[in-house]
């Protein structure tokens, strides 16, 4: 009796998980995260500016705590709070995954640059392009400064 039901949860497991059976440790190869998610809590990001925190977090990638808006949810142009380093520090979103509106650029990666409390950008460089788009907002004027292309 015990042998068929584990028999049976192993089989309606690997079911909803889409795993071969001859995989044993089938819970690991399991993704928790969406690829094409927009910026939410605990999203993965990647610093593009040459700051020196944001260099040295390759390994541990930064982590996102809070997005500054009504809704949660963090779309390019967004300020957002991120864990990186075991500090806490203020971003923007230059890029996402997630594809948006007409006419706006997809990006590979979650692309955020790392900014000061004074909203001063805290790198000299940008070494991704920056939506165009963005160039309407006036408080962002001093990271367009830094930018060396626009899509």
């Amino acid at each position: 009796m015990m042998i068929n039901f584990c028999k049976s949860f192993r089989l309606s497991c690997q079911l909803l998980c889409n795993v071969p059976s001859n995989n044993r440790f089938f819970q690991s190869q399991i993704s928790t995260t969406n690829p094409l998610s927009a910026i939410i809590l605990l999203s993965r990001l990647r610093v593009v500016d040459n700051s020196a925190l944001g260099a040295s977090a390759v390994h541990k990638p930064p982590r996102c705590i809070h997005v500054y808006n009504k809704k949660r949810v963090g779309k390019v142009g967004d300020k957002i709070l991120v864990a990186i380093r075991g500090q806490k520090k203020k971003g923007l979103i230059v890029g996402v995954k997630m594809p948006g509106k007409n006419m706006t650029p997809r990006f590979d990666t979650n692309n955020m640059i790392l900014l000061e409390e004074s909203g001063n950008p805290t790198g000299t460089r940008i070494s991704v392009p920056i939506p165009s788009y963005l160039r309407g907002r006036k408080d962002l004027s001093k990271v367009f400064a830094l930018g060396t292309t626009f899509v």
